[in-house]
């Protein structure tokens, strides 16, 4: 029995030694993680590092400083070489991109010469007999997907792209503009179009508050400073569309010039009008006249432009579902497209025109005959009126030339009939 009692104190001491032996190896641990979490958080996230700056900063006094600075100057030298390796890769990237990109240039431009060549080929041969008529029409059918499938495609891009213009380059230098991925140009496009929509509204609605204000609250007489707004919204606005017009062309659109240098004369106008001063009284109205006139035909001209972007986006659309125009076309320039569009847009836009060149002699008038004789009158004038004939002319333009294509169709249909 004192054996057994002997045998069990022995243990229990030896029990007491190993807790306080256990304890203690502990407390010691816990000393050296509070000391290593003195570390970056960085060294954590790189096991060799971290293993390399625990055993350094574990010593018999303690975490060194000197074991946080070389885990920093490591990391910083891994990420570094990280970042060359990246650069390397592509660099080359963008050299084997480079080089596809001269190869497939050299056999789109390869195929647009074919293309251009047969083209020439087939005119030539129908218009001396020697090619049957059928043929021809069915060889440009095949000639026209060619062009619509290299146009109208990724491989856009890689053919010659027109010149940008010193407009494009006073703005924004010597850039390219030109997008290499077709739902970016279309992208573009349909901003531009949304953009027409929304300044089309406002087009309409900011005349119509200055003259509503004016029989209201003004008296008759408008002041100078809502009138210059007016004026540099307009500055903004067509230099804005004159920008974007540009861009599409470099794209690919076809927009007739002269809507682009339509934009330009108005941008000239609205610039020269914002140092035209707004005359009051005595005699504010007579003084005002030239002004009055020009918002209402403002007005006109927002109904005009809301009209024409909602019967003619339509008709794009309907052109791109034919294959009569491309996808990267806009609405400008497209004047009517069935006959009752013709009946309401026509009469709107020659109206528009009309009284656009009445409000420019008026301006002219007031000029050389009137109280205000200012050289600023004067140029407003003379732009109203070369604008409103080149809008006439150009709209003359455009319905003849579908008039022709509407002929030739005929033709064609009828030819068929008979062959058949």
């Amino acid at each position: 029995m004192s054996t057994t009692i002997l045998i069990l104190d022995a243990a229990a001491s030896a029990c007491d030694v190993l807790l306080a032996r256990t304890y203690n190896s502990f407390l010691s641990v816990r000393k050296r993680s509070i000391g290593a979490r003195r570390l970056p958080l960085l060294c954590s996230f790189f096991p060799p590092l971290r293993a390399h700056a625990m055993q350094d900063s574990t010593g018999a006094n303690g975490p060194s400083e000197g074991s946080t600075e070389r885990c920093l100057t490591e990391q910083a030298a891994r990420l570094t070489d990280l970042a060359r390796e990246l650069h390397d890769a592509a660099a080359a990237l963008a050299s084997r991109a480079a080089a596809d990109e001269q190869s497939l240039r050299t056999r789109a431009l390869a195929l647009d010469s074919d293309l251009r060549r047969l083209q020439s080929s087939v005119n030539s041969d129908l218009k001396n007999g020697s090619i049957d008529p059928t043929v021809a029409e069915k060889v440009e059918e095949e000639l026209d997907r060619a062009r619509y499938a290299l146009s109208e495609g990724d491989a856009a891009f890689l053919l010659p792209t027109k010149a940008q213009g010193k407009f494009l380059k006073m703005f924004l230098g010597p850039v390219n503009v030109r997008a290499t991925r077709k739902e970016i140009q279309l992208k573009v496009k349909e901003e531009y179009n949304n953009y027409r929509d929304r300044t089309a509204i406002l087009f309409l609605l900011f005349p119509s508050i200055l003259l509503l204000l004016r029989s209201w609250i003004w008296d008759g007489c408008f002041p100078t400073l809502p009138v210059q707004l007016y004026q540099a919204w307009l500055l903004f606005l067509y230099t804005s569309l004159a920008l974007r017009e540009n861009v599409l062309r470099a794209n690919g659109s076809d927009i007739r010039p002269w809507w682009i240098y339509h934009h330009y004369c108005a941008m000239l106008m609205a610039l020269i009008s914002l140092t035209w001063e707004i005359k009051g009284e005595p005699d504010c109205g007579f003084k005002q006249r030239g002004v009055q006139l020009f918002l209402a035909w403002a007005i006109m001209q927002g109904v005009a432009m809301l009209l024409q972007n909602r019967y003619q986006r339509q008709r794009l659309y309907t052109r791109i579902a034919l294959g009569k125009a491309k996808r990267m076309d806009v609405v400008w320039g497209e004047t009517a497209g069935v006959r009752g569009q013709l009946l309401l847009l026509c009469p709107i836009l020659f109206t528009l025109q009309g009284f656009e060149a009445y409000v420019g002699v008026l301006l002219l008038r007031i000029a050389l005959f009137g109280a205000t004789s200012e050289w600023q009158v004067i140029v407003c004038g003379i732009l109203l009126i070369v604008m409103a004939v080149g809008n006439f002319v150009n709209t003359v333009q455009t319905l003849m030339e579908k008039s022709r294509v509407k002929a030739r169709v005929k033709r064609i249909k009828t030819k068929q009939d008979m062959d058949h």
